[in-house]
């Protein structure tokens, strides 16, 4: 009922401003068809609108993508055979000229784009930890070491998962896949005892979701997801208009963390078939990123922290990856190769469209910590 009066509330404020005739110029914008990837869409709109106050913005009626549709497997397994489960429909339609902008996850964007498209954008980072939602029975009761022996914890993430296995063994991990109201529905049904969602998603439903987390859980002992809890605002490469337009809802401390995260994921040619954490933070000019990769089971894990400057972000990634790989990582991530190999596409940011991921040419920039 709450996510229904907000959702409702934005398609009222939505209404409102289209029919404002003193908007010159139109921007469409496309979204998942979810509940949550709506709100953060009217979130993007709002963002732009206040910038641009005569564009008309127009978000499309929401799509439902590969990884909406198919919930009788896990996100590994969808991963290894189609990259972008969320992304590709999209992508599709902004190539095909049915939107001018689209609004991701940015954890769900492939660390490579499809020639012609670029990340236009990062907007401010919601808070990117994970957070545990119990059952009733255990509410009050100190989350996950409240749980029982065999207790059953559900969740669709390989990092999650095998970051629960490490720490907490006697529990049972089971896959949950579906929206955000539809894995509550399985909780409250008593199908598991808790579950892990992202905290940025809850707090966007709104206050009601965001009351039921029962723990947030903190780094570095549970590292969060590349660039969870930002939103990643793409389009077409040549749209120089639309990339300016976008570039208004940018935050500059979250371009930097998440070009650094995505870098690292991109060099170590990891994904959501991977268990790998990072946490970053900002300091002044300094940025600090961390990263844990994991065996699927928890029993073998490898962590590095790398700090540079905060205006080389994607030469930090890069270092960071290449210490982790000389540290034990290599054999770790041996165990995941499947599917086909990443695609050679364009990869670009709103301040360099355009250009092709590649290592840095410059050393020494960035500096490994003891």
């Amino acid at each position: 009922a709450a996510v229904g009066a907000l959702l409702a509330a934005r398609r009222a404020a939505r209404e409102r401003g289209a029919v404002d005739t003193q908007l010159t110029g139109a921007l469409r914008i496309g979204s998942r068809k979810s509940d949550l990837a709506m709100v953060q869409t009217w979130h993007v709109e709002g963002l732009l609108r206040r910038a641009f106050p005569r564009l008309r913005v127009e978000v499309q009626e929401g799509v439902n993508a590969m990884g909406d549709r198919v919930l009788d497997q896990s996100l590994k397994a969808l991963a290894d055979k189609t990259p972008g489960v969320f992304t590709k429909e999209l992508e599709a339609g902004l190539l095909d000229g049915q939107y001018d902008a689209v609004v991701h996850s940015l954890k769900d964007m492939p660390t490579t784009l499809p020639d012609g498209l670029v990340l236009a954008a990062i907007t401010e980072r919601e808070d990117p930890r994970d957070a545990l939602v119990v059952h009733e029975t255990y509410r009050g009761l100190g989350g996950l070491k409240s749980l029982p022996h065999g207790g059953v914890v559900g969740t669709s993430s390989i990092r999650r998962e095998a970051m629960l296995r490490r720490d907490y063994p006697h529990l049972e991990i089971k896959l949950i896949r579906g929206n955000v109201n539809t894995r509550l529905a399985k909780l409250d049904s008593g199908e598991y005892d808790a579950i892990v969602l992202a905290v940025a998603g809850l707090k966007r439903l709104g206050k009601a979701f965001e009351a039921r987390i029962e723990q947030v859980l903190e780094p570095p002992q549970f590292m969060y997801g590349v660039s969870q809890g930002a939103l990643g605002l793409q389009c077409r490469a040549d749209d120089h208009r639309t990339i300016r337009i976008l570039k208004a809802a940018e935050h500059p401390d979250t371009v930097a963390r998440c070009l650094a995260e995505r870098a690292l994921l991109r060099t170590l040619q990891g994904g959501c078939q991977v268990p790998l954490g990072v946490a970053t933070r900002v300091d002044g000019d300094r940025l600090t990123l961390s990263c844990m990769i994991l065996a699927e089971d928890g029993s073998d894990c490898v962590e590095k922290t790398i700090a540079g400057r905060k205006d080389a972000p994607e030469d930090i990634g890069v270092a960071l990856a290449k210490t982790l790989l000389e540290g034990g990582a290599a054999t770790l991530l041996e165990r995941f190769k499947a599917g086909e190999a990443p695609r050679p596409l364009t990869y670009g940011n709103a301040e360099a469209p355009n250009t092709v991921a590649r290592p840095p040419a410059k050393k020494g920039v960035a500096k490994a910590e003891q």
